[in-house]
């Protein structure tokens, strides 16, 4: 890193230590938006939580503005940079999943507090960690750079959607269609997770995702269940059978033509997990578990790094009311994913996912599928320039050299970004393995953002430097 960038970021990491109370309050202020993009009765508010972004960033000097689409506004912001200079795509979402259960909760969801925990205070609301707290680590530090110097040192273009915990349908056609203002050197991403609160991580690997909802119908309307039962088929019982049936006894995805594309890790990675030392007790301990459960022979790794999976992520069908209903309910429907790794097709995995679902198809039913997209598995090169000055920047701040690590995790814009516009991505990210993503309880350790923010600082200026400085 050129002097000039070091005494620069010093003097950049210093406004940023003093600005932090003020950038929890703003990142507290985002946090009660309950941006939830799946919610038609949450529209207004994800498109409120789009404005608060743009005007954030419009305030850090930014040309910004929530651009309308046929679903939720994106986020688009440019600041210009010197001649010459790296062009920076940042990609974060504003959007959150629902907070159901509600009464999980210790706190309301879209009310955050600051609790205190074993590293510290946390930052306790729906989107704490996923995705908002980690969009204000860059936002925070772009905007404390340019308040310290008056510009940035490259080139930079922000695009955070609201789609993201959707299916982002709108995403692809934006990105098609504002191909040339978006086409940098480089993506960062922060949506991932570190290895530990201590040591920063590059992820070099995700899972992809595709997603149907299946729908078994069988009587044209309730029925008694004193009148008709065991006499007529049940869709509840008859999709618990078939889902049931997804898995055989070593747990591996039953569904004919499966694991036909997936790529197994050579001996050379296996090592290299090996030795990361993973706490497979810890891991299981985050999720209130002491017993692990996947397909058999597979390290806890490898299930999540390298493995494709196929999960029942929601089921429901006739009466689910409080006291009881006797009915053989006309329909019953389940929502389904599966995670997908390198080399597989989710257009083939659909087909076959399909496929099996109707070879079991009681007589007298028939199915209706509603789809949620799909997006193949990521590898990024682990030998990129990108990567070496990234992983240079974040030991700068963390002390610790940053691991290369995998996630089973899916964030489809990295590789709309690859095929479409050709631009690799830096995953980079201040997650931990218990902030309860997805569950109530969300949270993110207020040194987890805090370090983020000085990280992102860090890395501004390694990725602005020029190339021949990377190089060397």
């Amino acid at each position: 890193m050129p002097v000039s960038h070091a005494q620069s970021l010093d003097a950049v990491r210093a406004r940023i230590d003093a600005g932090l109370d003020a950038s929890v309050d703003a990142l507290l202020e985002l946090l009660r938006i309950p941006s939830v993009s799946t919610d038609p009765a949450y529209r207004g508010e994800t498109a409120r939580a789009a404005m608060w972004v743009a005007a954030r960033l419009a305030a850090a000097g930014f040309t910004a503005e929530a651009v309308p689409t046929p679903g939720h506004p994106i986020v688009l912001a440019t600041h210009p940079g010197p001649r010459g200079a790296p062009h920076l795509l940042y990609y974060g979402h504003y959007d959150v999943q629902p907070a159901d259960p509600l009464d999980l909760w210790t706190s309301p969801p879209f009310e955050p507090v600051i609790v205190d925990g074993p590293h510290g205070p946390r930052i306790v609301a729906r989107g704490a960690c996923d995705d908002k707290g980690q969009i204000m680590t860059f936002i925070e530090a772009l905007a404390a750079w340019r308040a310290e110097h008056g510009s940035l040192p490259a080139r930079v273009t922000v695009l955070i959607e609201g789609e993201e915990e959707s299916g982002g349908p709108s995403l692809g056609p934006f990105l098609e269609a504002h191909r040339e203002a978006l086409r940098a050197d480089v993506c960062i991403i922060s949506d991932t997770g570190m290895w530990d609160v201590d040591t920063p991580a590059i992820t070099t690997m995700l899972r992809g995702l595709l997603y149907i909802e299946a729908t078994l119908h069988g009587p044209s309307h309730d029925l008694h269940s004193g009148m008709y039962g065991g006499a007529v088929v049940n869709p509840n019982n008859a999709l618990a059978r078939i889902l049931g049936e997804l898995h055989d006894a070593d747990r591996r995805v039953a569904i004919p033509g499966f694991y036909d594309q997936v790529r197994e890790p050579d001996e050379r990675q296996k090592a290299q997990w090996e030795a990361l030392g993973f706490d497979d007790a810890a891991f299981l301990a985050s999720a209130g578990l002491t017993v692990g459960m996947g397909e058999r022979g597979r390290s806890v790794l490898e299930r999540t790094w390298s493995r494709p999976t196929c999960d029942v992520n929601g089921m429901w069908g006739g009466y689910t009311g409080a006291g009881a209903k006797t009915v053989i309910p006309a329909q019953a429907s389940a929502k389904i994913s599966c995670r997908l790794v390198a080399d597989q097709d989710p257009k083939v995995i659909e087909k076959a996912l399909l496929g099996f679902l109707d070879a079991r198809t009681p007589p007298g039913c028939r199915w209706t599928f509603r789809h949620f997209g799909g997006e193949a598995a990521v590898r990024v090169a682990s030998d990129s320039p990108w990567i070496a000055a990234a992983s240079g920047a974040l030991e700068a701040v963390y002390g610790s050299p940053a691991r290369l690590i995998g996630t089973g995790g899916s964030i489809p814009v990295v590789g709309s970004l690859k095929r479409l516009l050709g631009i690799e991505t830096l995953l980079v990210g201040f997650g931990l393995d218990d902030d309860r993503v997805h569950s109530p309880n969300e949270k993110f350790e207020r040194i987890c953002f805090e370090r983020g923010i000085h990280a992102h600082a860090a890395l501004l200026a390694a990725l602005a430097a020029p190339m021949s400085d990377r190089a060397t």
